[in-house]
Formats: structure tokens, sequence, C-alpha cells
């Protein structure tokens, strides 16, 4: 008798509960960092297009010591100052999807990384194929590659889909990974004189953040004065200074230890986050995301190689990428799609991941900082990308709305009222006696309702 085959392994499965509240947690944060985030770049199309001299007065100004090397434009404070925090919430994140989260076991994490790598070769090709055959310039390849989840979700709050939790991971864990890989692109393409006594000293400061944390020193006056000596000396050295928030993020213990409820790294994620979604990021965006809009520039968007090949990148590069991705590890391992979902469910994700932002913004400006006029095109055509993007995801995501709403009431459902939903408890006897008695109250409240009603029609069939 032959053995049984193995049986596959879900994919987009349900999640187990400390990991589904931990991800609702994290999206409802980023969700409304989103709003926030799409405000913003609402705000700063606006103020460059009506008053543009005074924006670029402003994010042109210049403050901080000189003596220090710090003497900088509020726009590269915001785009090296407050995006090390976007990207000091980036490597916590990391550090918890590899230690305790999607990314911890290898297999599990193959298909979402395998995904995510081609969510950003895809575009990357899709940009080098046109500006190769339109001679433009392939400085621009790493634009169309970076997802922004902020504004993804911010989209899902404006068009109102109710994405069920694994899909919704499934977008965070992508967005996780494709930081991680924009990270490493920023340090390798963007870096090019390099401070070695300046980058010296921020390793010798990563490497006193470190000791500290093992050490089990607390409080923040120790961390925040060491974080910021850090960021300067980065900031000095040549490479991204973003790239001092990653590695102090990924510094940080992830792992839950007896007696904890939350690990450091969680706690000071949960208290970091709002900071980075509510005020970093829309901040960068006010001071990155304002250029000059007019028919002449649109006309510009989709006929300079450059341009049309960002948007092409995002809009068919990315959604691309990573469905052929996700169906290709799927088709060749043994995961299996839930089969509450079909695969123009990925599909649809994989669109709305073509929405990029932050990251997309920020490396127009270090690939064209040479060409200012070119790197405000470029802008435009992340804009442009970004919303054709979400417009043909909240198309396709629509289509689902109703089962996507009935697979999200499912997960939610919480008949006995103990606080944990009705779906993780299935197998649990103390869940089936509590809905029993639930029934029962029910079933004897139905009964003297009964008894009341057949009086009450007793009194009226009798004589007057």
């Amino acid at each position: 008798m032959s053995a049984p085959r193995n049986r596959r392994a879900p994919f987009l499965g349900r999640m187990s509960l400390p990991e589904r509240n931990f991800v609702a947690d994290a999206l409802r944060a980023e969700t409304v960092g989103g709003i926030l985030l799409l405000v913003a770049a609402v705000a700063a199309l606006i103020w460059a297009n009506t008053l543009g001299g005074s924006y670029e007065a402003v994010r042109g100004f210049h403050l901080g010591p000189a003596a220090l090397g710090l003497d900088l434009s509020v726009q590269h404070w915001a785009a090296n100052g407050l995006l090390a925090v976007f990207f000091f919430v980036a490597g916590i994140e990391l550090k918890r999807e590899l230690v305790a989260g999607e990314l911890r076991d290898p297999k599990a994490a193959a298909l979402p990384v395998i995904a995510a790598l081609c969510g950003m070769a895809m575009p990357a090709l899709v940009y080098f194929t046109v500006n190769s055959i339109g001679g433009g310039s392939l400085q621009g390849w790493a634009v169309p590659t970076a997802t922004d989840i902020a504004f993804a979700l911010a989209v899902l709050a404006v068009i109102g889909t109710s994405l069920p939790a694994a899909l919704r991971a499934f977008l965070l864990t992508l967005a996780v990974v494709d930081d991680l890989f924009a990270i490493l692109i920023i340090a390798i393409f963007f870096t090019s004189k390099i401070n070695f006594l300046a980058l010296g000293l921020a390793a010798v400061g990563l490497v006193i953040f470190y000791l500290l944390l093992r050490k089990g020193i607390r409080g923040w006056y120790v961390y925040v004065p060491l974080a910021l000596v850090i960021w300067g000396l980065m900031e000095n050295s040549g490479v991204h200074a973003t790239i001092a928030g990653v590695a102090m993020g990924l510094m940080l213990r992830c792992t839950r230890r007896d007696g904890e409820t939350q690990s450091p790294g969680e706690h000071i994620e949960h208290l970091v986050r709002p900071l980075s979604a509510g005020l970093a990021v829309p901040l960068f965006a006010l001071f990155s995301a304002g250029v000059s809009i007019s028919g002449g520039a649109v006309h510009e968007v989709f006929t300079r190689p450059e341009t049309l090949g960002v948007v092409l990148g995002l809009v068919v590069g990315k959604a691309l990428g990573i469905f052929g991705g996700t169906w290709c590890t799927a088709r060749f391992t043994r995961a299996e799609l839930n089969p509450d979902l079909k695969w123009p469910d990925v599909f649809a994700v994989a669109a709305l991941a073509g929405i990029g932002f932050t990251v997309s913004l920020l490396i127009g400006e270090l690939a064209f900082s040479e060409d200012l006029v070119l790197a405000d095109e470029i802008k435009a055509s992340v804009l442009i990308g970004s919303l054709l993007a979400a417009v043909f995801a909240g198309i396709l995501l629509k289509v689902r709305n109703t089962k996507y709403k009935k697979l999200c009431e499912d997960e939610e459902r919480d008949d006995d009222q103990d606080g944990i939903p009705d779906i993780y408890e299935l197998d649990k006897p103390e869940y089936h006696l509590r809905m029993a008695a639930i029934h029962e109250a029910k079933a004897a409240e139905h009964r003297r309702l009964a008894e009341v009603a057949s009086g009450t029609h007793a009194g009226d069939d009798g004589p007057a």
C-alpha cells in the first residue's frame, strides 16, 4: 500500500491569532498614516501649482549646524532625517518578520520573498526595456521597484474594500521585503563619495547601541541622543542616512521572553509607528511631492522614456512581477491557494502593490539629483503611475468586494463574546459549551414567549 501524499501547505490561509492581531494593529496605524500621506501629497501639489515660489523657498530653506556638516535644506531634512524614522520602523518590522513572523520559516518565507523580488525585478526590466528602446537614461531603473504600503492601505480605506486578513498580511510582507531591498539599492547604488572616518565612527556608535540593548539598559534619554549622533555621522559619511535607522531597527529584540506580553522591538514599534506614519512620512510627502502639473507636463510623462518607464513599471511591471512570482512559486512547490480566495484576488493585490510613493520619490531624487527638471518629471510619473495602479487595483477589488466582506465578517464574528473570533475556537470544547449555553438560554426565552403568545391567543378565543 502506497504512503499517503503529504498535505499541501495552504497559501493565504488563516493566520494564527497573535499574528493576526499584530498585523491588524500595524495595518490600522499604516491606514491612518496613509490617509494623512494622501492629504499631504494633495496639499503639496496644490501649494506647488498655486504658490510655487513660496513652496520652493520653504523646501529650499537651509537650517542646521554647518560646523557639524548638517546645514541642510528643509527638503533634505525631510528625505534624510524624517525618513530615517520610517526606515527605523521598517527595520523593526523586518527583524520581527525574520524571527517571529511570516519570514521565520524558510519554506513559508520563500513565496512572499520570491514574489517581492519578482515584483522589483519586473518593473526594473520594464523601465530598462522602455529606455533602451527610447534612448533614455537608465539611472532611474530603481524608481518603480518600491511599494508604499501606507498609500496602498489608504486607497483601500478610500474605496471601502475589506480585504481578508491573509491578503492584507501578504501585502504587508511584500512591502517589508520590498523595503529591505530598497534599502540595499539605496546603500549600494546611491552612495558615491565615502568619508571613512565618519562611517567608522557611525559603526562604533552602532556597536555601542547594540551592546546597550544586550545589557538591558533602558531609557529613551540614552538611546535617542545616541541615535541622533549615529544619524549625524552616517549623514556625513556619504552613505544615505536612512541606513542608520534600518540598522538600529534590526538590532532590537523582537522575540518574547517568559512573562512578556510584548518584546522590546514590538513595544518600541508601537510607540514610534504613529510618529512615522502620522508625521515623518506625510511631512516628507509635503516637501517632495510638490511638482508642477500641466498639460505639457502630463504629455511629457507619457512621451519621455524615463517617465514612461516609471509609469509602466509601476502599473504593468509590479502586477505581472508579483503575480507571476507568486503563481510560479505556488505551482512548483506544495503551496496551495486558500479555497476561499481565487487567483484574480492575488492579481488585484499585485496591482495594488504598484502604488509606489515614499521610497519611489526618494530614489527618484537620488537618481536624478544632477537634473532637477527631470527629477520633478520623475516625481510626476510616480504620482501618475501610482494613481493609475490604484484605479486599476480598485476596479479589480470592487468586483470581489462582496466576497471579501463575507470573509471579513467570518473572521470577526464573536458569537460567544469572549473577545476572540469564533473561527479560532472551533476546535476548543469550551467554546462549544459556551455556545450551547447561549443557545439553551435563547431557546428557553423563546419557549417562554411561545407560552405567553399561547395564553394571549387563548384569551382572545374565549367568550366576551
